[in-house]
């Protein structure tokens, strides 16, 4: 374990020193002025360099979280404080503060919609969970008695469907419960197996709206519709099955041995799925239909999984499953233990990821700071003027790779580069799956670098890194083909 550990701290700052090395010749070139009258370049002031120099800091310990256990949000959350405070100060001593406060709120109101959106999202999966859905899809894999071949596909193709839907980070962390729970003895099967999943997860994700966060951004930004983004599901399984059929032949043949035990769903998990797809339907006709922000529908539909709480507390059935203290309506039970409702939809909310949510806040703000000052600009202009649209946005998915794809897409984001659809289809498609190269690259990686620990590291996925670059340049080669027609179109909004 402790060998893993380092080995993990000398990955992390190796490709910490890559990003830096890549990253500070390009920032400290001098920007050309522009933008709003009162703008101010300050990408040779102090408080420019500081503020990127501080921003590098802060993202190479959200890398390192596995080793500080330092939650990433904290660093970014400070960073972002700092930033904005240094600017409003340079701001305010030239007399036009205002400038700065309403750029300011701009990139409050861009994490405000991703945060009720998500914080919808992960309700519902919270709301599957709790009703046990997930355990029993466990429970009824674990019990078919497939080889570990055969349970590697599977897993890795339920990741690939259920992505799209429930998000690339909960589908690997259910898979790979999945997986970790048949081959506990096998650590090259695991290994292995959650190097699939993650592919297959971000890859999932990548043509939904509803599987990443980069897909989400993009979509919220108006910039593809919902339905355009099936464009990339081709791709997107190019992506995911290359690598798999070059892994298959590594993977042990043996068959584990059955686990006894089956989990039952409670009362409404059908119901609350229905009613997850409701949302998603009600979230995507408020953005298509009436222009208004997706998450206007995510939260409409949050109403809906309410009011079906209230009757399913109101009208439980005890089972002989409940334990004395669940689906109570007295505030005690004669134990004395506090009753639990039969189901409670603010303890789904309490459970969301507030370190993801927060972390985003942190990225969205010290991303929107740096564009203020003007390095997204003077970047924008090196990338995707000097390289062509087409190159950079290659290039975007190897960066997200090394330093996650969120604040890469959002940089990108805050950039607007002119770019047809197909260019913004396929950004979308490099920036989701060019995390899977790196362990650290994507949410699902490091959160299954957690989850088996010791089994699955960094070093275990850097060594298939070449093969899964294989189905990078596969699924671009791909959509640069099935989709060569989008190239010429125009983007929906901005």
């Amino acid at each position: 374990m402790i060998n893993n550990k380092n080995k993990n701290v000398l990955g992390y700052t190796f490709y910490t020193l890559i990003f830096l090395s890549l990253a500070l010749p390009v920032f400290a070139m001098s920007a050309n002025s522009g933008g709003a009258t009162n703008w101010v370049d300050l990408t040779e002031h102090p408080i420019g360099l500081f503020s990127l120099t501080l921003v590098i800091l802060a993202y190479a310990m959200v890398m390192c979280e596995e080793c500080t256990q330092l939650r990433k949000s904290k660093p970014v959350i400070l960073s972002a404080g700092i930033i904005w405070a240094l600017i409003a100060y340079q701001y305010s001593s030239m007399g036009v503060n205002d400038v700065v406060i309403d750029a300011f709120r701009h990139n409050l109101l861009e994490f405000a919609e991703l945060f009720l959106f998500l914080l919808v999202a992960m309700t519902y999966v919270n709301a599957m969970d709790e009703r046990q859905i997930f355990m029993a899809l466990r429970s009824w894999l674990v019990h078919k008695g497939y080889s570990y071949r055969l349970l590697f596909w599977i897993t890795g193709g339920l990741a690939f469907i259920l992505s799209p839907v429930i998000d690339n980070l909960t589908t690997a962390l259910v898979m790979s419960a999945v997986v970790l729970a048949v081959g506990k003895d096998n650590a090259k099967f695991v290994s292995l197996a959650c190097i699939n999943i993650v592919v297959a997860a971000n890859s999932g994700g990548a043509f939904s709206p509803f599987g990443d966060i980069t897909t989400l951004m993009v979509w919220q930004k108006g910039l593809v519709e919902f339905q355009t983004f099936l464009l990339l599901f081709v791709p997107s399984l190019v992506n995911f099955v290359v690598p798999a059929a070059l892994m298959h032949f590594f993977v042990p043949q043996d068959i584990p041995e059955p686990i006894n035990g089956k989990i039952e769903l409670r009362r409404g998990a059908y119901v609350i799925l229905v009613l997850f797809a409701c949302t998603i339907a009600t979230a995507v006709g408020f953005h298509n239909f009436l222009h208004m922000p997706p998450m206007l529908g995510m939260m409409t539909g949050l109403a809906y999984l309410q009011f079906y709480g209230y009757y399913l507390r109101r009208t439980h059935i005890e089972t002989p499953q409940d334990t004395e203290d669940y689906g109570r309506v007295g505030d005690v039970v004669p134990s004395g233990t506090k009753a639990r409702p039969a189901f409670d939809v603010y303890g789904r909310l309490a459970r969301a990821e507030w370190d993801t949510l927060l972390f985003f806040y942190g990225i969205v703000l010290c991303v929107g700071g740096l564009s203020f000052i003007g390095y997204l600009s003077l970047l924008s202009q090196h990338i995707y003027v000097d390289l062509g649209a087409t190159n950079a946005n290659i290039v975007v998915g190897f960066l997200s790779a090394v330093i996650d794809n969120i604040p890469v897409m959002f940089a990108v984001l805050a950039m607007q580069p002119d770019m047809p659809l197909g260019e913004w289809l396929l950004v979308t498609l490099t920036a989701g799956v060019g995390g899977s190269m790196l362990s650290i690259g994507s949410a699902a990686g490091v959160a299954l670098m957690g989850q088996a620990r010791g089994i699955y590291t960094f070093f275990v996925h850097l060594k298939w890194t070449p093969v899964i670059m294989l189905g990078y340049a596969a699924s671009i080669m791909v959509h640069l083909w099935i989709n060569a027609d989008t190239f010429q179109m125009s983007v929906t909004g901005g």
